[in-house]
Protein backbone atom coordinates (compact mmCIF):
# COMPACT_ATOMS: atom_id res chain seq x y z
CA UNK A 1 0.00 0.00 0.00
CA UNK A 2 0.96 3.77 -0.64
CA UNK A 3 1.68 4.37 2.98
CA UNK A 4 4.78 6.58 3.68
CA UNK A 5 7.09 5.56 6.43
CA UNK A 6 8.34 7.68 8.90
CA UNK A 7 10.92 6.33 11.81
CA UNK A 8 9.30 6.67 15.34
CA UNK A 9 11.30 7.65 17.37
CA UNK A 10 9.40 6.26 20.19
CA UNK A 11 10.88 2.88 22.54
CA UNK A 12 9.10 0.60 24.74
CA UNK A 13 10.30 0.24 28.65
CA UNK A 14 13.32 -1.67 29.69
CA UNK A 15 13.09 -5.42 29.73
CA UNK A 16 14.23 -7.75 32.28
CA UNK A 17 14.58 -10.56 29.50
CA UNK A 18 17.83 -10.52 28.74
CA UNK A 19 16.79 -12.44 25.23
CA UNK A 20 15.24 -9.28 24.87
CA UNK A 21 16.62 -6.59 22.74
CA UNK A 22 13.53 -3.89 21.78
CA UNK A 23 10.17 -3.63 22.66
CA UNK A 24 8.05 -1.25 19.94
CA UNK A 25 4.85 0.06 20.46
CA UNK A 26 3.40 0.94 16.83
CA UNK A 27 2.19 4.60 16.25
CA UNK A 28 -1.92 4.81 15.00
CA UNK A 29 -2.30 6.51 12.13
CA UNK A 30 -5.95 7.57 10.85
CA UNK A 31 -5.69 7.42 6.66
CA UNK A 32 -8.82 8.31 6.84
CA UNK A 33 -12.61 7.26 6.79
CA UNK A 34 -11.86 5.78 10.07
CA UNK A 35 -8.74 3.23 8.52
CA UNK A 36 -6.40 3.20 11.11
CA UNK A 37 -2.51 1.73 10.52
CA UNK A 38 -0.94 0.50 13.37
CA UNK A 39 3.43 1.09 12.25
CA UNK A 40 6.21 -0.95 13.81
CA UNK A 41 8.56 -0.88 11.35
CA UNK A 42 11.24 1.21 10.24
CA UNK A 43 11.48 2.67 13.94
CA UNK A 44 14.03 4.95 15.05
CA UNK A 45 16.51 2.34 17.00
CA UNK A 46 15.73 -0.09 14.64
CA UNK A 47 15.27 -0.37 10.82
CA UNK A 48 14.97 -4.20 9.71
CA UNK A 49 14.35 -7.48 11.42
CA UNK A 50 16.00 -9.70 9.08
CA UNK A 51 14.71 -8.64 5.84
CA UNK A 52 11.54 -6.86 7.43
CA UNK A 53 11.55 -3.22 6.87
CA UNK A 54 8.25 -1.78 6.83
CA UNK A 55 5.54 -3.27 8.96
CA UNK A 56 2.40 -2.42 9.19
CA UNK A 57 -1.22 -3.04 10.99
CA UNK A 58 -4.30 -2.24 9.04
CA UNK A 59 -7.87 -2.06 10.73
CA UNK A 60 -10.05 -3.70 12.58
CA UNK A 61 -12.36 -1.33 10.09
CA UNK A 62 -16.07 -2.05 9.47
CA UNK A 63 -16.68 -0.47 5.96
CA UNK A 64 -20.29 -0.10 5.02
CA UNK A 65 -21.95 -0.90 1.74
CA UNK A 66 -21.18 0.82 -0.76
CA UNK A 67 -18.18 1.70 1.18
CA UNK A 68 -14.42 0.39 0.59
CA UNK A 69 -10.95 0.70 0.18
CA UNK A 70 -9.29 2.34 -2.79
CA UNK A 71 -5.27 2.46 -2.93
CA UNK A 72 -4.68 3.56 -6.36
CA UNK A 73 -1.98 2.36 -8.62
CA UNK A 74 1.63 3.62 -7.02
CA UNK A 75 4.88 1.90 -7.36
CA UNK A 76 7.44 -0.07 -5.80
CA UNK A 77 11.35 -1.15 -6.12
CA UNK A 78 13.73 -3.16 -4.45
CA UNK A 79 11.41 -4.72 -2.04
CA UNK A 80 8.58 -7.62 -2.23
CA UNK A 81 5.09 -6.87 -0.31
CA UNK A 82 3.04 -9.59 1.90
CA UNK A 83 -0.22 -8.92 2.46
CA UNK A 84 -1.99 -11.03 4.96
CA UNK A 85 -5.42 -10.94 6.28
CA UNK A 86 -7.13 -11.95 9.30
CA UNK A 87 -10.28 -10.37 7.94
CA UNK A 88 -11.56 -9.07 4.66
CA UNK A 89 -10.71 -9.02 1.18
CA UNK A 90 -8.77 -7.04 -1.19
CA UNK A 91 -8.40 -7.27 -5.00
CA UNK A 92 -5.09 -7.26 -6.17
CA UNK A 93 -3.99 -5.77 -9.31
CA UNK A 94 -0.61 -4.93 -10.82
CA UNK A 95 1.50 -3.55 -13.92
CA UNK A 96 2.50 -7.38 -15.23
CA UNK A 97 -1.08 -8.51 -15.59
CA UNK A 98 -1.88 -10.07 -12.03
CA UNK A 99 -5.02 -9.77 -10.81
CA UNK A 100 -5.78 -11.38 -7.65
CA UNK A 101 -8.52 -11.67 -4.38
CA UNK A 102 -6.66 -12.06 -1.46
CA UNK A 103 -8.85 -13.66 1.14
CA UNK A 104 -7.47 -14.41 4.83
CA UNK A 105 -4.85 -16.58 5.80
CA UNK A 106 -3.85 -16.68 2.05
CA UNK A 107 -0.01 -15.62 1.36
CA UNK A 108 0.66 -12.89 -1.35
CA UNK A 109 3.96 -12.00 -2.30
CA UNK A 110 4.11 -9.02 -4.62
CA UNK A 111 7.69 -8.88 -5.68
CA UNK A 112 8.55 -5.18 -6.67
CA UNK A 113 12.31 -5.81 -8.12
CA UNK A 114 13.56 -3.47 -10.48
CA UNK A 115 9.78 -1.43 -10.93
CA UNK A 116 6.09 -2.90 -10.48
CA UNK A 117 3.14 -0.56 -9.92
CA UNK A 118 -0.24 -2.30 -8.25
CA UNK A 119 -3.46 -1.31 -7.10
CA UNK A 120 -5.35 -2.61 -3.81
CA UNK A 121 -9.21 -2.38 -3.93
CA UNK A 122 -12.21 -3.60 -2.36
CA UNK A 123 -13.56 -6.63 -4.36
CA UNK A 124 -17.00 -5.49 -6.27
CA UNK A 125 -19.11 -8.30 -3.90
CA UNK A 126 -17.26 -7.22 -0.82
CA UNK A 127 -17.98 -2.98 -1.65
CA UNK A 128 -21.86 -3.65 -2.43
CA UNK A 129 -22.64 -5.51 1.27
CA UNK A 130 -19.90 -3.78 2.88
CA UNK A 131 -16.79 -5.50 5.16
CA UNK A 132 -15.07 -5.71 7.83
CA UNK A 133 -11.31 -5.66 7.57
CA UNK A 134 -8.07 -6.75 9.29
CA UNK A 135 -4.54 -7.74 8.37
CA UNK A 136 -1.15 -7.08 7.76
CA UNK A 137 1.25 -5.71 5.17
CA UNK A 138 4.68 -5.90 5.27
CA UNK A 139 7.75 -4.83 3.08
CA UNK A 140 10.79 -7.65 2.45
CA UNK A 141 14.07 -5.61 1.43
CA UNK A 142 15.96 -7.47 -1.52
CA UNK A 143 19.54 -8.79 -0.95
CA UNK A 144 21.68 -6.08 -3.01
CA UNK A 145 22.37 -9.16 -5.89
CA UNK A 146 18.43 -9.11 -6.35
CA UNK A 147 17.26 -5.38 -5.76
CA UNK A 148 16.82 -5.38 -9.67
CA UNK A 149 15.50 -8.67 -10.80
CA UNK A 150 12.26 -9.28 -12.77
CA UNK A 151 8.68 -8.36 -11.02
CA UNK A 152 6.51 -11.37 -9.79
CA UNK A 153 3.92 -12.28 -8.02
CA UNK A 154 3.31 -14.81 -5.96
CA UNK A 155 -0.21 -16.42 -4.43
CA UNK A 156 -1.11 -19.18 -2.39
CA UNK A 157 -4.58 -19.89 -0.69
CA UNK A 158 -4.89 -20.56 2.89
CA UNK A 159 -5.65 -24.20 2.47
CA UNK A 160 -1.98 -24.60 0.58
CA UNK A 161 0.04 -23.47 3.09
CA UNK A 162 1.51 -25.50 6.00
CA UNK A 163 -0.54 -25.75 9.50
CA UNK A 164 0.55 -27.13 12.71
CA UNK A 165 -1.97 -27.94 15.23
CA UNK A 166 -1.90 -28.69 18.91
CA UNK A 167 -3.83 -29.07 21.92
CA UNK A 168 -2.74 -25.40 22.96
CA UNK A 169 -1.74 -23.55 19.89
CA UNK A 170 -2.35 -23.38 16.20
CA UNK A 171 0.38 -22.02 13.45
CA UNK A 172 0.16 -21.39 9.91
CA UNK A 173 3.67 -21.11 7.97
CA UNK A 174 3.19 -18.05 5.59
CA UNK A 175 6.93 -18.03 4.49
CA UNK A 176 10.20 -20.02 4.98
CA UNK A 177 10.40 -22.47 7.33
CA UNK A 178 8.84 -22.56 11.27
CA UNK A 179 7.45 -25.61 13.68
CA UNK A 180 9.62 -27.80 11.55
CA UNK A 181 7.15 -27.38 7.99
CA UNK A 182 8.16 -25.15 5.33
CA UNK A 183 6.12 -23.13 2.95
CA UNK A 184 5.97 -23.55 -1.09
CA UNK A 185 6.62 -19.71 -1.19
CA UNK A 186 9.75 -18.77 -3.18
CA UNK A 187 12.10 -15.84 -1.76
CA UNK A 188 15.61 -14.69 -2.92
CA UNK A 189 16.67 -14.73 1.23
CA UNK A 190 16.04 -16.54 3.89
CA UNK A 191 13.12 -15.46 6.34
CA UNK A 192 10.11 -16.56 7.62
CA UNK A 193 6.67 -15.04 9.08
CA UNK A 194 4.07 -17.51 10.51
CA UNK A 195 0.81 -16.73 12.04
CA UNK A 196 -0.33 -18.32 15.61
CA UNK A 197 -3.27 -18.80 17.44
CA UNK A 198 -2.72 -19.54 20.96
CA UNK A 199 -5.05 -20.09 23.90
CA UNK A 200 -4.67 -18.94 27.25
CA UNK A 201 -2.19 -21.39 29.65
CA UNK A 202 -0.53 -22.68 26.18
CA UNK A 203 3.67 -22.25 26.16
CA UNK A 204 4.54 -21.46 22.43
CA UNK A 205 8.33 -22.36 21.03
CA UNK A 206 9.97 -19.81 19.18
CA UNK A 207 13.24 -21.53 17.79
CA UNK A 208 16.72 -19.92 17.81
CA UNK A 209 17.31 -21.58 14.03
CA UNK A 210 17.06 -18.18 12.22
CA UNK A 211 19.25 -14.87 12.77
CA UNK A 212 17.04 -12.12 13.68
CA UNK A 213 13.35 -12.50 15.44
CA UNK A 214 10.39 -11.10 16.14
CA UNK A 215 7.24 -11.08 17.42
CA UNK A 216 4.52 -8.92 16.17
CA UNK A 217 1.48 -9.56 19.02
CA UNK A 218 -1.65 -8.79 17.52
CA UNK A 219 -3.89 -9.00 20.24
CA UNK A 220 -4.25 -10.86 23.57
CA UNK A 221 -1.27 -10.96 26.54
CA UNK A 222 1.74 -12.99 26.64
CA UNK A 223 4.81 -13.46 29.10
CA UNK A 224 8.60 -13.80 28.30
CA UNK A 225 10.91 -14.43 31.03
CA UNK A 226 8.04 -13.19 33.91
CA UNK A 227 7.82 -10.01 31.51
CA UNK A 228 4.43 -9.58 30.24
CA UNK A 229 3.41 -7.80 27.25
CA UNK A 230 0.13 -7.08 25.57
CA UNK A 231 -0.77 -6.46 21.95
CA UNK A 232 -0.14 -4.89 19.61
CA UNK A 233 3.36 -4.86 20.78
CA UNK A 234 6.96 -5.43 18.43
CA UNK A 235 9.13 -7.80 20.32
CA UNK A 236 12.57 -8.01 18.61
CA UNK A 237 14.92 -10.60 20.19
CA UNK A 238 18.80 -11.16 20.43
CA UNK A 239 20.19 -13.82 18.41
CA UNK A 240 20.79 -17.78 19.79
CA UNK A 241 18.39 -18.42 22.33
CA UNK A 242 15.50 -20.10 22.31
CA UNK A 243 12.40 -18.27 23.46
CA UNK A 244 9.52 -19.14 25.62
CA UNK A 245 6.43 -17.37 25.13
CA UNK A 246 3.62 -18.03 27.87
CA UNK A 247 0.55 -17.10 26.42
CA UNK A 248 -2.07 -14.94 29.54
CA UNK A 249 -5.01 -14.61 27.41
CA UNK A 250 -6.27 -16.01 24.36
CA UNK A 251 -3.91 -14.45 21.67
CA UNK A 252 -2.88 -14.10 18.03
CA UNK A 253 0.79 -13.44 17.25
CA UNK A 254 3.05 -12.99 14.31
CA UNK A 255 6.31 -14.95 13.85
CA UNK A 256 8.95 -13.39 11.82
CA UNK A 257 12.59 -12.53 10.94
CA UNK A 258 15.70 -13.79 9.04
CA UNK A 259 18.91 -13.01 7.96
CA UNK A 260 19.87 -10.04 8.24
CA UNK A 261 21.07 -8.02 5.40
CA UNK A 262 24.35 -6.83 4.22
CA UNK A 263 23.74 -3.70 4.90
CA UNK A 264 20.78 -0.68 5.56
CA UNK A 265 18.63 0.64 3.06
CA UNK A 266 17.40 3.74 1.83
CA UNK A 267 13.44 4.33 2.05
CA UNK A 268 11.97 7.03 0.18
CA UNK A 269 8.04 7.15 -0.19
CA UNK A 270 7.15 3.47 -1.80
CA UNK A 271 10.99 2.70 -3.05
CA UNK A 272 13.95 0.60 -0.97
CA UNK A 273 17.27 0.67 -2.23
CA UNK A 274 20.51 0.05 -0.77
CA UNK A 275 21.50 3.41 -3.43
CA UNK A 276 20.16 6.63 -3.37
CA UNK A 277 20.32 7.22 -6.30
CA UNK A 278 18.36 4.31 -7.88
CA UNK A 279 15.69 5.92 -5.96
CA UNK A 280 15.96 9.07 -7.47
CA UNK A 281 15.75 7.48 -10.68
CA UNK A 282 12.64 5.78 -9.42
CA UNK A 283 11.34 8.96 -8.40
CA UNK A 284 11.75 10.20 -12.26
CA UNK A 285 10.84 7.14 -13.67
CA UNK A 286 7.36 7.22 -11.37
CA UNK A 287 6.96 11.41 -12.81
CA UNK A 288 7.48 10.99 -15.70
CA UNK A 289 5.30 8.08 -16.54
CA UNK A 290 8.07 5.48 -17.45
CA UNK A 291 6.80 2.41 -14.99
CA UNK A 292 4.62 0.06 -16.78
CA UNK A 293 1.05 0.58 -15.97
CA UNK A 294 -1.93 -1.38 -14.63
CA UNK A 295 -4.19 -2.40 -16.97
CA UNK A 296 -7.67 -0.93 -17.02
CA UNK A 297 -6.36 1.36 -14.17
CA UNK A 298 -6.39 4.98 -15.13
CA UNK A 299 -6.15 6.54 -11.61
CA UNK A 300 -2.92 6.99 -10.08
CA UNK A 301 -1.22 8.37 -6.55
CA UNK A 302 1.12 11.30 -7.98
CA UNK A 303 4.77 11.31 -6.66
CA UNK A 304 4.77 13.28 -3.59
CA UNK A 305 6.06 16.67 -2.96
Amino acid sequence: MSWMPSIDPELGDPQSCDALDLVIVPRTRDLGDGFAVRRALPHGKRQMVGPFIFFDHFGPVQFIAGKGMDVRPHPHIGLATVTYLFDGKIMHRDSEGNIQEIAPGAMNLMTAGRGIAHSERTPDVERRDGQAMLGLQSWIALPKGSEEIAPSFQHFAAATLPTIETSGFTARVIAGSAFGKSSPVTMVSPWFYAEVNARAGTSVPLDPDHEERAIYLVDGEIEIAGDRHVGPQLLIFRPGDRITVRVKTDTRMMFLGGDALEGPRHIWWNFVSSSKERIEQAKQDWKTGRFAAVPNESEFIPLPE
